[in-house]
Order: structure tokens, then C-alpha cells, then sequence
């Protein structure tokens, strides 16, 4: 692992925000990028190395300024991560059509309109990493999530497709699909105990963003197309998700576990 400039989406807060001050500590060149002013600038400062981007990564101009930018501070981009994400629980029955745009503007168009222009400028500078955190709801459908499903799962096939298609010219393309995740996204699901009963259907332990920004730095290290963490939970994902008959078999047992931890985590 040797970056020359690491770009990370979703910088403001979360993973996104562990892995920035990470490499912030170790001197690490970077370009933050966050649609939130105010969570970039309470925990990051502009500097030579250090580029603050206000932007949405669904929008195309938010990619070319940070093109720009790269170019301004004279640095090749050799990492790319994708750490922004959002999620809204709820059922087909109950949702909002609007949810729709919002689950695949971020999760899916932002990384793939992100991974695209940068992807073409590691192309031609043979050399880079793209790293997409993706979710082990992008291996296995989860009821009471499936627009969040359905852009993680969109999300990693397309990652592993372009992995495909930049691995000649000496750009690495990897997912990473973690359990559930000490973030406000986990915060957020507690208050939908039905529709993200799933999600809290696996072990008693949620990993820590610290545990999720180490896979990272596995994948910089020695890159892969597919981490799942934990690893035995990444194996039942894609169990559930290559036969989804023992999803209907076992359904009702796991949703009501996730709600058991559920009200546990809430009275903790």
C-alpha cells in the first residue's frame, strides 16, 4: 500500500469519517468528499494535502471537481473508497415512491458515476484501487430493506464487473460487505424493529467502524474482488442469497431473533 491520493465519499461521518482520520493521521494526501458542510468542517481542516469537497456523488459535477482537484494538488487518485451510504427501512406496501431515488442516487449512482470517471483516469494511468463498501444486504435480500437491498446488490455487481474489465490495464476493483456496523445507519434501524428485524438476525456482536476500516486496509494491502466481514456471516449471505428457499424456510425464526436483539440493544 503505497497511496499517492486517497479520495473517500461519505467523509462527514461513519466509516467514512473513521478511515478519513486514519489516514489523515498517517499524512495520507486526500480528497474528503460529503453533501454535509457541517460534518466536514467540524472534523476536518483544508490543507496542501488535505481537500475538502462539498458535493452529492449522484451528481456527475461533484466527480469532475474532484478530477480537478486532484490535478490541481498534482497527484495521481490511487484510491478511491466508497464509504457514503444511505438507508431508509420500510415495506413495498408503506414506503415512499421518492425512497426509490434516494437508496439509488447514493448507494448506487454515486458509485457508479464515481467509480466510472475515476476508474478511466486509473485506466490510463495503469494504477489504482477502487474500493466500494458495499453490505452483506448486497449478497442476501433482506425484507423490510429492499431498496437498500437493491442498490447494494447493484452496486456489487457492477464493481464486480468492472473489476473484470480494469484488471489488464493494473487497476484493483474491490467490495467490501460488512454485518451490521456501529454507525447512525444502525442507530436509525432500532427505531423500525419489523422491517429491520433481519438485519440483527446474525451475531450478538455489531462490528465497529475501527473493525470495518481495518478490512480496508486488508483490501489496500492485497487487494481481492470480494470481502465479506465477518467471514462466517458472509457465507450464510450468500448461502440466502443463492437459495432462497431456506430464506422462506428459516424467515420467521430469524426475523423474530433480530427482534429480540433488537429490544435488547434498545434497553441496553
Amino acid at each position: 500500500m503505497n497511496p499517492t491520493l486517497i479520495v473517500i465519499t461519505g467523509a462527514g461521518s461513519g466509516i467514512g469519517k473513521a478511515l478519513a482520520h486514519y489516514f489523515r493521521d498517517l499524512g495520507f494526501p486526500m480528497i474528503l468528499i460529503d453533501r454535509s458542510e457541517q460534518s466536514l468542517l467540524e472534523n476536518f481542516s483544508s490543507s496542501p494535502e488535505l481537500h475538502l469537497l462539498l458535493g452529492d456523488v449522484k451528481d456527475e459535477a461533484t466527480w469532475r471537481s474532484c478530477i480537478r482537484s486532484a490535478q490541481k494538488m498534482h497527484k495521481p487518485i490511487s484510491h478511491l473508497i466508497h464509504a457514503a451510504g444511505v438507508l431508509q427501512p420500510g415495506f413495498l406496501t408503506d414506503f415512499e415512491l421518492s425512497a426509490i431515488d434516494f437508496h439509488m442516487d447514493v448507494n448506487a449512482k454515486g458509485c457508479m458515476l464515481g467509480s466510472t470517471l475515476i476508474g478511466r483516469e486509473m485506466k490510463n494511468q495503469e494504477f489504482g484501487h477502487i474500493i466500494t463498501i458495499s453490505s452483506l444486504a448486497g449478497l442476501a435480500p433482506v425484507p423490510g430493506l429492499s431498496l437498500y437491498t437493491a442498490s447494494k446488490f447493484a452496486v456489487r455487481g457492477f464493481s464486480m464487473a468492472i473489476h473484470q474489465e480494469l484488471k489488464d490495464y493494473g487497476v484493483d476493483v474491490s467490495v467490501l460487505c460488512p454485518d451490521l456496523v456501529a454507525t447512525p445507519m444502525l442507530d436509525l434501524q432500532l427505531q423500525f424493529p419489523e422491517e429491520a428485524a433481519l438485519s440483527f438476525s446474525g451475531s450478538a456482536k455489531v462490528l465497529t467502524v475501527e473493525e470495518v476500516r481495518d478490512a480496508v486496509l486488508k483490501l489496500m494491502k492485497k487487494p481481492q474482488p470480494l470481502l465479506c466481514i465477518p467471514k462466517r456471516r458472509g457465507w450464510l449471505a450468500k448461502i440466502a442469497g443463492n437459495w432462497p428457499f431456506w430464506t422462506d424456510v428459516f424467515r420467521d425464526k430469524l426475523h423474530q431473533k433480530g427482534k429480540n436483539r433488537i429490544n435488547a440493544i434498545r434497553k441496553e
